[in-house]
């Protein structure tokens, strides 16, 4: 009888581990919005020392943060409201509205002086109130309610100085936080700014009310259903707008020595290319301080060129344009969480 065959035993294979990646965790966790954003900033710096031997140096760089911190400020505030999927454009009237406020409480005595960035930031904060009032409870979209109220405050603006330019000055403390040098070669604006965005930092992600403006972001009905209040984080969120705007309208004041009738004017545009810059999502739910802190000091160091090369605003506002519209087509155009 002949035995039985017995199969050869095929040996199992265990499927084979992937090689570890040789990409840096960090790298691989980066927003591709701000890491090309910090790129830029180093072919901007290469560019303009191409130009200019001096474009380098550390006094020249800390001028520009010092400029770019106005901007950081209005862009701040703008950054929480795009975080919700609005936008503000009240800021440039608002921006005048904190400084032309601030130096008109200077001319009130002593008391005046000392609340005089109070009053300015208050009254900007007002005016959020009105925006978050108008978008949360009255469910007017923002861009056009926005809009209106940056007119509103136009003409009261107006009517206030008689359409002409105002005859307060800026008091000491708003120059010195302007202009002055209190800790080392680094300007008090900077460190201004430093405060503003550690403050920011906190709030959006160690606050119950940083993870309710991403929530209402992503999808605001699913946010209102799991207990946010959403529209008083929207108020919120407005307020927290016109403030630093309006805060950045004071500083403006100093920098400059008194406020002016359309002090803001130039910082809409850049405000909300350096907020796209960084990676937020204009549709709201997406973004991250340090990218807005690497749009402003882009767009800090482009206008720098531009004026180098003596490019006409017209044409800034054109780049400017331009620079938002291909974020939204890069970034602005995916589907939000859960919709």
């Amino acid at each position: 009888m002949t035995p039985p065959v017995t199969p050869p035993v095929t040996p199992r294979l265990d499927p084979v581990a992937p090689a570890p990646s040789r990409v840096p965790a960090a790298l691989r966790r980066a927003d591709p919005a701000v890491a090309t954003a910090f790129g830029c900033i180093v072919a901007l710096l290469l560019l303009g020392s191409l130009y200019s031997t001096s474009f380098l140096s550390p006094d020249y760089l800390l001028q520009q943060l010092q400029v770019g911190s106005f901007l950081a400020l209005v862009a701040t505030g703008l950054m929480v409201v795009v975080l919700l999927g609005q936008i503000d454009l009240s800021v440039p009237w608002i921006v005048t509205v904190g400084g032309m406020m601030s130096t008109a409480a200077a001319g009130h005595g002593a008391v005046g002086t000392a609340l005089a960035i109070p009053f300015g930031v208050l009254c900007g904060i007002g005016f959020g109130l009105v925006n978050g009032f108008g978008v949360a409870y009255l469910r007017v979209p923002s861009m056009i309610f926005t809009l209106g109220v940056d007119a509103v405050a136009q003409g009261l603006m107006v009517l206030k100085t008689g359409g002409s330019a105002p005859q307060d000055m800026a008091t000491p403390l708003m120059r010195d936080l302007a202009t002055g040098r209190a800790l080392g070669p680094v300007p008090n604006a900077v460190w201004v700014w430093v405060a503003v965005g550690a403050a920011t930092l906190f709030l959006l992600g160690r606050t119950t009310f940083g993870r309710a403006v991403y929530a209402i972001g992503n999808r605001e009905g699913a946010a209102y259903l799991s207990g946010v209040r959403t529209r008083r984080v929207t108020l919120v969120a407005f307020a927290i707008s016109g403030g630093l705007s309006a805060l950045a309208g004071a500083l403006l004041a100093g920098y400059s020595g008194k406020a002016y009738q359309g002090m803001g004017d130039g910082y809409l545009l850049p405000a909300i290319a350096a907020v796209v810059l960084g990676g937020t999502s204009i549709l709201g739910g997406r973004g991250s301080y340090l990218g807005t802190t690497a749009g402003v000091i882009l767009i800090t160091l482009l206008q720098s060129i531009l004026s180098v090369v003596q490019m006409p605003d017209a044409g800034r506002q054109v780049i400017y344009g331009t620079v938002i519209l291909a974020m939204l087509l890069l970034y602005g155009r995916g589907n939000k969480v859960g919709g």
